[in-house]
């Protein structure tokens, strides 16, 4: 170890083997590690417990309604762009048991389920981890905190990779996500030629840190960071125009005819909401065994595009595609910044590359810019 002192904002150089040290380190702390890795040929996130298991080799290729994981025998650990699966389902499960109610003797006692895991986040992309930030202003705000979220991300221990690597449907340089995360780290990874070059973003992080070999980070090491994500800045798959315009001009322009054209192509599938790492929309689901003797409630992960979650007695709100897929887009990129005082995207692409028809947010938005008379 060395002798110099880790201070927070310190960036040093890591070696490649000394992540596994890390990660054996994170699990004797009483973490799960979970991370990228390629199962049954797609990238899910999982447990991990070495560099083994990240997906070392492989790449993506990338554009709308198409995702490919492509293996060219690189040296490179974290060079692919994420696939469906996002953080969100660690911090905010698509199932959530809230409480078990049992029947003993006649009497009813109620189960609280608040023993939660406490997650290591391996190789979070800055737009990842900016969409958990986004999170946290939704679940957790000074009048009202979710309690199961709160557990969740309370303890999480976060390891941002910086994206040297953007994919085709990637826009986040447009929203100032990425290629780089400034903030919310424990540590922070820009992966180079044989080594990490890493960022203390926390006490944890530091501590973290100081038992393992690293480096100080010289010069070159600095610069080839610097010129990589610049690189990266100029790579990315698509551009979102003035995004600080976009609350004005959805909420301004309601009844665009695009709004007909994108509602004829859109299927309705959901598969935008349930890729999307900030969309929360829920239902709560009771159900009881067949003795009647035990019932549960649990939450679960919902859509705006499904027809039942805009029903209310009497009729629906949202009677049909064109008026669910406009709930979606104006609520992702006007009303949450009146009602959480950021944009609900940023910028990762997975609602393009996952729409069965190919749909993109960045060219809906473009048509919207389209004057009509």
């Amino acid at each position: 170890m060395p002798e110099n002192r880790l201070e927070l904002g310190a960036v040093v150089a890591l070696p490649y083997a000394e992540l596994n040290i890390l990660l054996a380190d994170l699990r004797k702390a009483g973490y799960l590690t979970i991370g990228p890795s390629v199962r049954n040929d797609a990238l899910i996130y999982t447990e991990i417990s070495s560099l083994e298991e990240l997906p070392r080799g492989y790449s993506s290729q990338q554009d709308a309604g198409r995702y490919q994981l492509v293996y060219t025998g690189h040296q490179r650990f974290f060079d692919i762009t994420p696939g469906p699966h996002t953080w969100k389902q660690f911090l905010f499960p698509a199932r959530s048991e809230l409480l078990t109610l049992r029947k003993n003797a006649g009497h009813w006692s109620i189960e609280d389920n608040h023993s939660r895991p406490k997650y290591a986040l391996i190789g979070v992309r800055p737009c990842e981890l900016a969409a958990i930030q986004i999170q946290d202003k939704v679940f957790i705000r000074p009048e009202w905190s979710d309690p199961v979220y709160r557990l969740n991300r309370q303890s999480a221990f976060i390891v941002n990779v910086n994206c040297l690597h953007p994919g085709g449907t990637c826009f986040c340089a447009s929203l100032g996500t990425g290629p780089q995360a400034l903030e919310g780290f424990d540590l922070s990874l820009t992966e180079l030629e044989d080594v990490f070059l890493v960022n203390v973003g926390s006490e944890a992080g530091r501590l973290a840190l100081s038992e393992l070999a690293w480096e100080p980070a010289t010069a070159f090491w600095q610069q080839s960071a610097h010129a990589g994500l610049e690189v990266a800045r100029l790579k990315m798959g698509r551009s979102l125009l003035d995004p600080a315009s976009l609350p004005t001009l959805l909420l301004d322009n309601l009844e665009h005819p695009n709004w007909d054209t994108v509602g004829e192509r859109c299927l309705g599938c959901a598969n935008c909401t349930q890729v999307c790492p900030t969309c929360f929309c829920w239902d709560i689901k009771d159900s009881s065994d067949l003795s009647g003797e035990t019932c549960r409630r649990e939450r679960v992960w919902d859509s705006c595009f499904n027809p039942d979650y805009s029903y209310v007695y009497g009729g629906n709100t949202r009677p049909n595609i064109r008026a669910r897929y406009r709930q979606w887009l104006t609520h992702k990129m006007a009303s949450w910044q009146i009602q959480f005082d950021t944009l609900g995207c940023v910028g990762c692409g997975r609602c393009i590359t996952w729409c069965p028809v190919g749909i993109d947010l960045t060219a809906e938005i473009a048509a919207l810019r389209v004057e009509h008379h």
